[in-house]
């Protein structure tokens, strides 16, 4: 019984089915758009000027990149102190092209690398992680 005298009966089956798009403020939404279409073969599927905001896609995911009014006043992203985003994970076809990642991202201005793939757990799926332009985290994952 919660405190307002309402039962809830559970969920037996998820009503939901996956990600439809995520939205990410960034201070730099042309140069966040450059670095997704430039380092991942990501396409501009659409965009909305007056905000601004421009939607990228894999194919698979939409991903929304929403210009911060004052970029410059903004609260850079903090993973272990503010609620929301803690890191996307993106999925890549396999370790190889994981590799290949990897080696172009180190030579992308504005790309932090904080680990190189590596075996993630015991393995046998590797990952790597990263900041890309703007400060977002982001994991790459090669699951098996």
């Amino acid at each position: 019984m919660s405190q307002n005298n309402t039962e809830t009966t559970a969920i037996t089956q998820a009503i939901t089915k996956g990600t439809h798009h995520i939205g990410l403020t960034v201070p730099d939404v042309k140069q966040t758009r450059d670095f997704f279409i430039s380092a991942l073969g990501f396409k501009q599927v659409g965009e909305k000027p007056d905000y601004p905001a421009i939607f990228v896609s894999d194919g698979n995911l939409i991903l929304t990149l929403w210009q911060a009014a004052v970029p410059c006043e903004a609260n850079t992203f903090d993973r272990k102190n503010n609620i929301g985003l803690h890191h996307l994970v993106l999925q890549i076809k396999n370790s190889t092209t994981l590799e290949q990642l990897h080696e172009r991202l180190v030579k992308t201005d504005d790309v932090e690398i904080e680990f190189s793939p590596e075996l993630r757990g015991g393995g046998p799926t590797k990952h790597m992680m990263c900041n890309i332009p703007g400060g977002i985290r982001i994991e790459f994952i090669a699951a098996y």
